[in-house]
């Protein structure tokens, strides 16, 4: 069965330097996927190319069985979001105003519609930042900030969600708010993507794992058959040892 999003054989190079080689995976419809490796794996490269937000690229990365490039990006827009580790904002936009800016794609005028600010609003209750409708985007702590960004993509209504490291800045309780949220939205049929370093936030709530290292596909699979204490000793040079409660939680025990 074909993927909503398919990437066959992608390569992708800075400056003649290969950063992702043959990379080939299938994402589907309805589920949550992690993409883990170590720093310089190509993850962030990776999900740039699903976002087509890298060129050139080499090989294929499809959407609903077109090429990414072959898009009209109003319309790629309205299907796909991307969510980066950061944003800058140079200028005093409130945060409803920055998310605001993801109905973008369906903008038809100078002025944003009702539908655009219940779709903005609703966004920032989901992500648990609708307090900060009329603060300064740029007063935001970077947790305050993440949510907002999400908020932002989510008002998109996209059918795929690529996140790059959506909760380095986010404390406890919300790492796990947002995880949740996502695996929420993945069962009611969104495609979600999400770079993590994480493994225990990718143990808890993916389905299924995509595992780089050296800008190769080192495993892809169901995230218990693929996190193993074998392949995270040899892919991220750390022993450990998988612990489980009898029943279906388990995790990761990082060892001295």
């Amino acid at each position: 069965m074909s993927g909503l999003l398919e990437l066959r054989e992608v390569a992708f190079s800075y400056l003649d330097q290969p950063v992702i080689e043959q990379v080939s995976a299938s994402f589907y419809a309805g589920e949550l996927a992690a993409i883990a490796g170590p720093n310089g794996a190509g993850k962030s490269t990776l999900l740039g190319v699903c976002a087509g937000l890298r060129e050139p690229y080499r090989g294929s990365c499809l959407y609903r069985g077109t090429e990414v490039r072959q898009w009209k990006r109003r319309e790629f827009a309205r299907q796909v979001a991307f969510v980066p580790q950061t944003l800058k904002m140079e200028f005093a936009f409130t945060a409803g105003q920055v998310v605001l800016m993801g109905r973008a794609p369906y903008g038809d005028g100078l002025f944003e519609s009702a539908e655009d600010l219940e779709a903005a609003r609703q966004a920032m209750r989901m992500t648990d930042a609708l307090e900060f409708w009329n603060r300064d985007f740029r007063t935001l702590s970077g947790g305050e900030r993440q949510r907002v960004i999400l908020a932002g993509a989510l008002a998109q209504s996209p059918s795929v969600l690529l996140l790059d490291e959506p909760t380095t800045f986010l404390d406890l309780k919300h790492q796990l708010s947002i995880y949740s949220l996502l695996a929420e939205l993945s069962r009611k049929g969104l495609l979600v993507i999400t770079v993590t370093h994480d493994l225990n936030l990718a143990a808890a709530f993916a389905d299924r794992v995509l595992v780089l290292r050296g800008g190769r596909a080192e495993a892809m699979g169901p995230v218990k058959e693929v996190l193993t204490g074998q392949l995270i000793a040899r892919v991220f040079e750390v022993p450990c040892a998988i612990q489980s409660d009898g029943g279906d939680s388990w995790w990761i025990r990082y060892e001295r």
